[in-house]
């Protein structure tokens, strides 16, 4: 009866002692994650120890060099030479002598109208111009042979002098008859309209069997010189007064090209042929507050067409110390224009800037950055952390535009 309680004992004592002997590995695993994850939390860890590393980012480094200001501006292109060919006389159109959209020279028969009624009035006229000069020939000699019969008293005074008045009267209507003769002429040349210039003649207004009118000026067609054209395009007169006074004050410099004119097509390409500037309009448009300026452009090709609308590219003045930046690397927005820059240890810092005009796919910076300062170009993407270190390389635009191409080639 005492032997089986201690052998009960025994066994409790043996399973107690072999669960903790079970339950012992597992502690220790436990122990040695949560001091693993705790170190990882230490602040100043670096990529051993779960970190991200710096981000690489392209940089440019800010240089002064004398930039030429460019002004964009719409325009509108208008022939070197335009003129409407009108009629000139009454009449029905018999034919159209050219081919539209040809060139034509001047002097050029362009059309014909009915000249059957001017010839009557030419021939009618030259015949009252013969029937004038007969009549002054018999005037002239009649008062030659009073003249002797007047000095010997034959005639009276009276008579003789009626004589010479008759003589002058018919000179005077010879003179009378030429010029009706000349009118004739003219309207019967009239006829045959001419082409007052040479150029590029468009379609035709009329067609053969049309009533045209001189009272009426009715217009036949258009003949416009287009081997070289005008570009008429406009300006605030606040943007002009600024670029004044500030080639007046030295802020800037009137450059080699300041007078070259650059045409930008709809297709956003620039026109080959550059064309010079010929003037700038003395006075402001009251409804606009705009100031005309007008270039003239060589047109080979006819590339440019009058009424068509382009851009206009013009070098207004040059400034002496600029900063370029790729458009890029500039954020715009209605609080101002900023940029990165990469500051002490390596860590971006916004910056504003003022910016002046575009040059090509650049910006000009007027203010804000020093010369050498480290501009951030690419990489934003990669910035996960706002504030956190990068790492910078220098930014080469063919680089940039490698990397696209490669990442869709590698799809």
């Amino acid at each position: 009866m005492s032997v089986k309680p201690a052998a009960q004992e025994t066994t409790v004592s043996l399973g107690f002692g072999a669960r903790a002997l079970y339950l012992l590995p597992l502690a220790v695993a436990i122990a040695a994650a949560l001091s693993a994850c705790g170190g990882g939390d230490k602040p100043g860890a670096g990529p051993a120890g779960g970190g991200m590393p710096p981000a690489p980012v392209g940089i440019i480094k800010a240089e002064l060099q004398a930039v030429g200001l460019q002004t964009e501006l719409p325009g509108r292109v208008e022939a070197l030479r335009s003129a409407q060919v009108r009629a000139r006389v009454n009449g029905v159109v018999l034919k159209r002598l050219f081919t539209e959209g040809s060139e034509v020279r001047e002097g050029q028969p362009l059309f014909q109208i009915d000249p059957a009624p001017y010839q009557a009035q030419f021939d009618s006229a030259q015949a009252q111009l013969a029937r004038a000069q007969a009549n002054v020939a018999q005037a002239v000699a009649q008062a030659e042979r009073n003249k002797p019969l007047a000095e010997a008293k034959a005639i009276s005074q009276q008579e003789y002098i009626a004589s010479v008045a008759a003589a002058k009267a018919a000179e005077a209507d010879v003179a009378a008859a030429k010029a009706a003769v000349q009118s004739a002429k003219l309207n019967l040349d009239y006829a045959a309209v001419r082409a007052p210039i040479s150029g590029r003649i468009g379609r035709a207004l009329v067609t053969e069997g049309a009533l045209v009118s001189a009272a009426e000026a009715t217009q036949l067609a258009l003949i416009q010189q287009t081997d070289k054209v005008y570009v008429n395009f406009t300006q605030s007169a606040n943007e002009v007064q600024q670029l004044r006074r500030a080639l007046a004050g030295g802020k800037l410099r009137a450059g080699a090209s300041s007078a070259q004119v650059r045409v930008v097509l709809d297709d956003g390409s620039e026109l080959a042929q550059p064309g010079k500037l010929l003037f700038t309009d003395l006075s402001v448009d009251a409804g606009s507050g705009q100031v005309l300026l007008r270039a003239e452009v060589a047109n080979p090709g006819a590339a440019l067409l009058p009424g068509q609308y382009v851009r206009v590219r013009m070098s207004q003045g040059e400034l002496p110390g600029g900063i370029l930046l790729p458009q890029q690397a500039v954020k715009r927005s209605n609080q101002g224009d900023t940029v990165l820059v990469v500051g002490a240890g390596n860590k971006p810092e916004p910056r504003p800037v003022k910016i002046g005009s575009a040059q090509g796919n650049q910006w000009v910076v007027l203010d804000g950055l020093k010369p050498g300062e480290q501009v951030i170009v690419d990489g934003f993407q990669k910035m996960f952390v706002p504030g956190a270190p990068v790492s910078p390389m220098p930014w080469s635009p063919a680089a940039s535009a490698a990397a696209p191409a490669a990442s869709a080639a590698s799809r």
